[in-house]
């Protein structure tokens, strides 16, 4: 019975939230993708600096192992972006001709090429989701009613990032069915981490704050190397004035989530 209750809360938190996050962005908020982008760099940000990264300090593990680990984090997604690039740049090449190729994939970067981050994105939320498929795991097997308190909490500090996954993920994909499909499996993962969780849990909840670590490394790269750039053009007072009321409202909204989920879900 526990082991269905830890499914069913894994998968309500994780796929829930994406799909929730999807209705946010592609529905309600369609029609405002260049404030998205800012509110996503916001939401991101918020993520790894105040949240991910305290918590994997609160753990009493050597700062300096972790902060190793948030510099190899760091550069392990720069050199993923260089790889995913460099694939799709090759396969452009031998597709077109050099002369083609080179124009061509300058012209139309965003419809045949990978966004920048969104390998980053994708592994680091699975990273996450996967540590939080752990914590739903042990709360239940403490307590019914603490695991679907936990999953609850859980589904709800995943829509922000989930939003910003999602407009990381489009600048790249044709189809918003893709990028909701490739977040989706995903969030899927947090079924993953809760069906090992309850056999292993003891474990691996000692090796969590270097999951938590990684995933920040992950949100705060993808904030800084692919969003934040696109942000940065010249502008209107008014067009900037907006830019950084969206970035600080994506802030605010992680910061909200926190304080209505008790502020420390971890």
């Amino acid at each position: 019975m526990t082991l269905l209750l830890i499914l069913v809360g894994t998968l309500l938190a994780g796929i829930g939230s994406v799909w929730l996050a999807a209705w946010l962005s592609f529905g309600v908020l369609s029609r405002y993708t260049q404030h998205m982008l800012s509110l996503a760099a916001g939401a991101l940000l918020a993520t790894g600096f105040l949240k991910l990264l305290p918590e994997a300090f609160e753990s009493g593990i050597e700062p300096h192992a972790l902060f190793i680990t948030l510099l190899i984090g760091l550069v392990f997604f720069f050199l993923l972006d260089k790889a995913e690039l460099w694939h799709h740049g090759h396969e452009h090449h031998n597709g077109h001709g050099e002369g083609h190729g080179h124009a061509h994939s300058h012209g139309h970067h965003h419809h045949h090429e990978a966004a920048p981050g969104s390998w980053a994105v994708l592994t680091g939320d699975s990273l996450h989701c996967f540590g939080d498929g752990i914590l739903i795991a042990s709360a239940f097997m403490a307590d019914a009613q603490l695991g679907a308190i936990a999953a609850l909490a859980v589904l709800a500090h995943e829509v922000p990032h989930h939003m910003g996954d999602l407009v990381v993920l489009r600048q790249g994909e044709r189809s918003r069915h893709a990028a909701l499909i490739k977040v989706s499996l995903a969030g899927a993962v947090t079924a993953l981490g809760g069906l090992l969780g309850y056999w292993v849990v003891d474990w691996l909840h000692d090796q969590l704050p270097f999951f938590l670590v990684v995933a920040s490394s992950s949100f705060i790269y993808v904030a800084l190397a692919d969003l934040i750039p696109q942000l940065q053009k010249r502008l209107s007072t008014r067009e900037t004035l907006a830019q950084v009321f969206w970035l600080c409202f994506g802030i605010a909204t992680v910061l909200a989530v926190a304080a209505l989920t008790g502020g420390h879900t971890h």
